[in-house]
């Protein structure tokens, strides 16, 4: 956790730094801090004291001279959960840092190499079995690298990249053994060739709710691929004032070589996943 707060401290500060070092450089980012607490004694109606909090970083440094763009994004998300007599428990976890190295080719139009990255901060369990993590930082960790066009305007975003690599790593050794998210049982890494598109939208949709969405498609070339790989996030954030605002969050994951239990029949298939949250706390914007 300690790691976790100072890279949260830490990537403004560098970030602001650069700017100023820099005027080529732009950079935008907020901090949010979403907390919930619930306390009861005795309380005739029943229920549970918990309590709940997100942190939320978001941070965009982009850099423009002449005809060559590069666009970075880092999109960091940990929550947890709490009730009165069960242990805390993570309700989120996110790591998604983009990489976009561009030379325009005409208006709105660049040649764009992509690297995006994405895992997650901590164990993650199906609870309430806290002995076998089913997930974990690196495990599993996935590299996009491609090469392609990429159309830009002040709200929007589409990259297609036809020539793509997608790399699936599961560094820790028990989900290694157990093949865990597509990858052979023992080994600690998978790559794939196909294309990809990523598409982006932020866009105010009435005074002071802003609407960020994006979503990133992959397809194997070699491995049924009809079978598109999607990972959808969507935000909307109702500022308040200055200091104040709501966030609602959903994401959206198919992957198709991550096998997930069926209750229904018993067997691991591919399934659609999904996650919701929505809050009010604390916004910081440098």
């Amino acid at each position: 956790m300690k790691k976790l707060l100072s890279l949260f401290l830490l990537l403004p500060v560098l970030a602001f730094a650069q700017e100023k070092k820099d005027t080529l450089w732009t950079t935008s980012g907020n901090t949010t801090l979403n907390f919930s607490q619930v306390a009861l004694s005795n309380w005739a109606a029943g229920g549970k004291s918990s309590m709940s909090g997100v942190m939320m970083l978001n941070l965009a440094t982009n850099y423009k001279k002449d005809k060559v763009a590069w666009d970075n994004s880092f999109d960091f998300r940990y929550g947890f959960l709490k009730e009165e007599d069960v242990d805390l428990r993570k309700s989120d976890d996110k790591i998604d840092i983009a990489s976009k190295l561009g030379i325009e080719a005409k208006k709105n139009w660049y040649y764009t190499g992509l690297l995006n990255f994405k895992s997650q901060f901590a164990a993650g369990y199906n609870y309430p079995d806290t002995d076998n993590a089913i997930s974990k930082f690196m495990a599993p960790g996935y590299l996009n690298l491609g090469v392609g066009m990429d159309y830009k305007t002040d709200k929007f975003s589409a990259l297609l990249a036809p020539v793509s690599g997608k790399f699936t790593f599961v560094t820790d050794d028990d989900l290694s053994a157990q093949g865990a998210f597509g990858v052979e049982p023992g080994k600690k890494s998978r790559a794939e060739m196909g294309a990809t598109v990523k598409l982006q939208l932020v866009t105010d949709i009435v005074k002071n709710v802003t609407l960020d969405t994006k979503i990133d498609f992959f397809s194997n070339y070699f491995e049924d691929p009809q079978n598109i790989d999607i990972d959808w996030t969507m935000k909307i954030i109702m500022k308040v004032n200055d200091y104040l605002s709501a966030n609602l969050i959903t994401q959206l994951i198919y992957d198709d070589d991550v096998l997930i239990l069926n209750p229904d029949t018993g067997s691991e298939v591919p399934r659609l996943q999904f996650m919701e949250s929505f809050g009010v706390g604390l916004t910081f914007k440098f």
